[in-house]
């Protein structure tokens, strides 16, 4: 297995695996032996369609779930042995920001309360140091404090929910911020605020990013490198601007021919799939995605290619790389 991590990393993942039992009797792989690194002040984009695995990581990450296999490490503390008064310690270190903003807060209560309770769970800060970390954090994700603090959460839009959302996350001081698709509830206008919001937040803070989206538009604003999953595996991960100007794995290729350009003299060849998509619960032999993939050959069914490094801080896991091109 290649090492994937990171010089320094905030977050090390190594060969994670996450089954899930079935009523039947059978069990779903869903996450199969993944491995990255995230460096401080790294922003990671993990993508791929829905189904591939991308929030049985995150789960496994915040510890919300058990993996079967596997390490998750932050700052060097494996997760999987801390008792759980030890995990409680450790989790202000690593915070997650949600995917409806709306939803994530308590309608009943003001956003003073929603900012206190961290930090009161935790035990952090006199009540008077409380308000001053409070009154900063909303500072700092662009909000007034004087007119918010008094306020209940359906007083504010989605854009501004996730705002608070984002200073609710802060208020603990992480070393690493989990994304779940930060942005795909809020409408189009708003989205480049929110994001703009984190790229600040991450260069200011010196946070750690991990972004969990399927907008690729989302990656090449706020992304330093992406990982791209497909049936619980990485299947290319790189630098951004790398994987997303020329994929290596067919399956990047097709991701990205299939998204929209706003420009009408500029075309793009899209790369349709045909084929059946393999059962999670019965995916076979060699390649997982050669029974879609457009330049499959004889080797892809007989033998799954490992994870390879190119030489070039790009590792990729296909038997023909760069054989498509979007």
């Amino acid at each position: 297995m290649n090492d994937l991590r990171s010089p320094a990393p905030t977050l090390e993942v190594d060969g994670l695996v996450v089954v899930y039992p079935l009523q039947d009797g059978r069990w779903l792989r869903a996450v199969d032996d993944v491995s990255f690194g995230l460096a401080a002040g790294e922003a990671l984009a993990l993508v791929g369609e829905s189904g591939c695995g991308k929030s049985s990581i995150v789960r496994a990450l915040m510890q919300l779930s058990p993996h079967s296999r596997g390490r998750v490490r932050i700052a060097g503390t494996e997760l999987g042995r801390l008792s759980r008064k030890e995990l409680k310690r450790l989790r202000p270190r690593f915070q997650m920001i949600f995917q409806d903003p709306i939803s994530s807060l308590n309608p009943r209560r003001r956003i003073r309360d929603i900012l206190e309770a961290p930090l009161r769970i935790n035990g952090r800060l006199e009540r008077a140091e409380q308000a001053k970390r409070i009154r900063a954090v909303l500072e700092l994700v662009g909000l007034d404090p004087d007119s918010t603090l008094e306020r209940y959460p359906h007083e504010f839009s989605g854009g501004q929910c996730q705002r608070i959302s984002i200073a609710r996350a802060l208020v603990l001081e992480p070393m690493l911020l989990v994304c779940d698709e930060p942005v795909s509830a809020l409408d189009v206008s708003v989205r480049a605020q929110v994001l703009n919001v984190l790229n600040e937040l991450r260069t200011r803070l010196g946070l750690s990013m991990l972004m969990i989206t399927h907008d690729l538009a989302v990656v090449r604003n706020t992304a330093d490198r992406v990982a791209v999953m497909y049936l619980g595996r990485i299947c290319e991960i790189g630098a951004a601007d790398d994987v997303l100007s020329r994929p290596a794995h067919p399956y990047t290729a097709c991701l990205l021919s299939a998204v929209p350009i706003a420009d009408p003299d500029r075309s793009v060849r899209r790369i349709e799939l045909k084929g059946e998509i393999p059962s999670p619960m019965s995916i076979g032999s060699g390649c997982r995605f050669r029974s879609r993939c457009p330049a499959a050959r004889e080797p892809c069914a007989t033998s799954e290619p490992g994870l390879n490094d190119d030489g070039h801080g790009r590792s990729v896991a296909c038997h023909f790389p760069f054989a498509v091109q979007a």
